[in-house]
């Protein structure tokens, strides 16, 4: 089965060709992170417009690359929640004209489904059940990934995602957007212990997290630092909040391990990219003999692959729309 999928959930355009569900044949993705770049964050009217002018041409990019014809396309995905309710109508809308076209079937995708799909496309021995760290710009959750379809938060952010967080200190410290992969390499070398930020906890929900504090606390600490004039040393700043993040995601993902008893654990979405998080759940998880799936880093971002790749399992399951499917800024992963 050839499934055509489309993202388009914040600022990156994307749209691959997939084969039975884990198979990429192609993937083709177009970014206008250097123009929200300019402003410290998305802009989603910036994002919607570029994603207009982007989608169409990436749809026959995907199929030339892939060496499909649009004939042979079985059914058309796409990312319909959650993220910026311009952003998903721009490509919600493209792919009902694609379906409605070809006269095949649509499927809507939960965007947070599709980065735990990702690590079907990397690892293909990865089934369910397991449990999965789903951490991105705008996610933070623990999710019991009882099978293709079916999910169950277990704990997640109380407000600001880690993500997010990354993002707003990369923008103070002059790092640019998006600020993961730069404060990723800043905190390389750095000393962690150099700066106490707090590790917040939920007294009545262990696997629950809070981030606003940690933003706060390195927000004040560089602020308080510019109108002393005091200096900052900026990879021990970004190693130090490295290790806030990862000890506070590390030990609750260990913790509903625990509780689980898969001993399978996934991580998915853009902060799975990091480079402390990643060994510090590698560490863990020998400890106690579990296995760790992580996917590769050019699958931890948005794209279209992943779409694809969930829409499969979507489809088996008839979780199919019609023409009246509409986007939404906010869905529960269960309910997706």
């Amino acid at each position: 089965m050839k499934i055509l999928a489309f993202e388009s959930s914040c600022d990156e355009t994307a749209a691959a060709v997939m084969e039975d569900g884990r198979t990429m044949l192609s993937s083709v993705i177009a970014s206008s992170a250097d123009m929200h770049a300019i402003y410290g964050g998305v802009v989603p009217e910036i994002a919607s417009r570029k994603h207009v002018e982007a989608i169409s041409g990436l749809a026959d990019e995907a199929l030339r690359q892939a060496g499909v014809d649009k004939s042979e396309i079985d059914a058309v995905a796409v990312t319909y929640a959650p993220g910026l309710i311009g952003a998903l109508l721009v490509g919600v809308s493209f792919a009902k004209s694609v379906a409605y076209g070809l006269g095949v079937p649509l499927i809507p995708v939960h965007h947070v489904r599709g980065h735990i799909a990702a690590n079907y496309i990397a690892h293909t021995d990865l089934e369910p059940p397991f449990l999965c760290l789903c951490v991105s710009g705008g996610t933070t959750a623990l999710v019991d990934v009882k099978d293709y379809t079916h999910f169950e938060v277990l704990g997640g952010t109380r407000d600001d995602a880690s993500g997010e967080c990354f993002d707003k200190i990369a923008r103070v410290l002059g790092l640019g957007y998006p600020g993961g992969g730069p404060m990723d390499k800043m905190a390389q070398g750095g000393n962690d212990k150099a700066y106490a930020f707090p590790r917040a906890h939920v007294a009545d929900h262990p696997l629950d997290m809070s981030f606003s504090g940690l933003k706060t606390a390195v927000l004040n600490t560089v602020h308080n630092a510019q109108q002393k004039g005091e200096e900052l040393d900026l990879h021990d700043l970004a190693a130090s909040f490295a290790a806030a993040v990862s000890d506070t995601l590390v030990p609750r993902t260990m913790e509903a391990n625990r509780m689980l008893g898969y001993n399978k654990i996934a991580v998915a979405g853009g902060v799975a990219a990091n480079s402390r998080i990643r060994a510090d759940l590698q560490r863990e998880c020998d400890k106690v003999g579990a296995k760790l799936w992580l996917p590769p880093l050019s699958l931890c971002g948005d794209n279209a692959a992943m779409i694809g790749c969930q829409g499969y399992y979507e489809y088996l399951a008839g979780n199919t729309a019609g023409w009246d499917l509409n986007a939404k800024a906010s869905l529960d992963i269960s309910k997706g």
